[in-house]
């Protein structure tokens, strides 16, 4: 004996509209591809400075005077040009990567400073960047980044 079974969507059901998204906005003058757009941008903007709030320490800001806070904010404003720069010159290449996916891949790469004890008594620091992985190693080279860099220092106290 066979069971068979005929699957009839419902209209307006999660099998006919998969997913919907609704935005409210005050602009009339606006049509559906700018509006978008802008909120796309906004949502952009928004995941890089929780980029730079948390992993460069933007936030919070303890300054008492205002001049100090104002030259903080400034460097976040020019941290968030630099991040836009980097994306734009990997977007005129083809890379489409999201802030948060270039920062995983290129988070791999680290300055290792290594300490030796000489025979003389003194001590040698080894500093070197890691090797960039292949993922790595291709972001560098759209932007012109030496993938290795500060060289090799050495250094005997």
């Amino acid at each position: 004996m066979a069971i068979s079974w005929t699957r009839r969507p419902i209209d307006g059901s999660i099998l006919t509209h998969p997913g919907v998204y609704c935005r409210r906005s005050s602009e009339t003058e606006w049509d559906e591809e700018t509006l978008w757009r802008t909120y796309s941008t906004l949502t952009d903007v928004e995941a890089v400075f929780r980029s730079l709030k948390s992993e460069l320490g933007l936030r919070p800001i303890y300054h008492q005077k205002p001049v100090r806070a104002e030259g903080h904010l400034f460097i976040t404003v020019v941290a968030y040009q630099l991040v836009q720069l980097i994306r734009a010159r990997l977007r005129a290449r083809g890379h489409r990567s999201s802030w948060t996916t270039l920062r995983r891949v290129l988070e791999g790469q680290h300055r290792v400073t290594a300490t030796f004890a000489r025979p003389d008594g003194r001590t040698l620091h080894l500093r070197q960047a890691t090797q960039p992985e292949a993922r790595q190693r291709a972001i560098y080279e759209v932007l012109g980044v030496d993938p290795q860099p500060g060289g090799v220092m050495k250094t005997i106290v």
